[in-house]
């Protein structure tokens, strides 16, 4: 089990110098590649959509081969039709781990996109994790073991980034219901404002080893004044809740 706790304090000290652009740089960008996606974008689930969809891409599973449903029958998600108390479940997120790409975007939280030439970044709030998405024409990397959030790179289609990441390791779910995936998962995305001035993110999870076919999977998002904040996890190693540790000071 794992306890995260978000800081609402003054804003961080920029990471990258090249986050905050000057108006002609920010317009330079716009006008190399065709659109502006920067800012801070929260969750905006269309009207009507289900509750399913704070733990999942579908209402329903995607097909899956003999491999992915033997995995998927063995989770023991926290949530979702199948879930199990915090305590019982097997889900590495509540063991601090990274929740995996493109599971991210099922958590609560906000992100924010920066753009700068030749490479796009996406930070987290959750976990306060970065990826990096390389569009200066490089290829994946080789020289890599298998990670948690894998190696996107990108290009622009017009307006559109369109991001292809590979190399993942297995550890990780597709969903937050347990959805599992393999090494050999390559996930596409394809990002843009659409016509109601949203952050639209089009999805196509590909793996031959988990997935009878690909699973398809649009999430969207809003533009918010919001300042990305301190998020981090603790483990049942060094967490105490906040109760207990005023219960043991006033006992001496």
């Amino acid at each position: 089990m794992a306890y995260r706790s978000r800081i609402v304090g003054p804003l961080l000290v920029a990471l990258f110098g090249t986050a905050w652009t000057t108006p002609g740089t920010a317009q330079t960008l716009v006008l190399e590649h065709g659109a502006d996606l920067g800012g801070v974008w929260t969750n905006s689930n269309p009207p009507g959509a289900g509750p399913w969809t704070i733990y999942s891409f579908s209402e329903d599973p995607p097909p899956l081969t003999e491999w992915g449903q033997t995995r998927f029958e063995a989770s023991k998600p926290q949530r979702g039709p199948r879930g199990v108390p915090v305590a019982e479940t097997d889900d590495l997120v509540y063991r601090c781990f990274p929740p995996g790409t493109p599971r991210i975007y099922l958590h609560p939280f906000p992100m924010e996109i920066v753009q700068t030439p030749g490479r796009v970044l996406i930070v987290y709030e959750y976990d306060h994790l970065v990826r990096q998405i390389y569009t200066d024409g490089r290829d994946h990397r080789t020289d890599l073991a298998p990670s948690w959030m894998g190696d996107s790179t990108g290009h622009w289609e017009g307006g559109t980034l369109v991001v292809e990441t590979v190399n993942f390791n297995d550890r990780t779910w597709l969903d937050r219901r347990g959805v599992p995936h393999s090494d050999q998962l390559r996930l596409t995305e394809r990002i843009r404002i659409n016509e109601d001035g949203l952050l639209q993110i089009d999805m196509r999870m590909e793996d031959p080893v988990a997935l009878r076919e690909p699973w398809i999977a649009q999430r969207f998002y809003r533009k918010t004044d919001w300042s990305i904040q301190e998020l981090m996890c603790m483990d049942n190693v060094t967490y105490r809740p906040f109760e207990d540790a005023v219960l043991e000071f006033e006992a001496e």
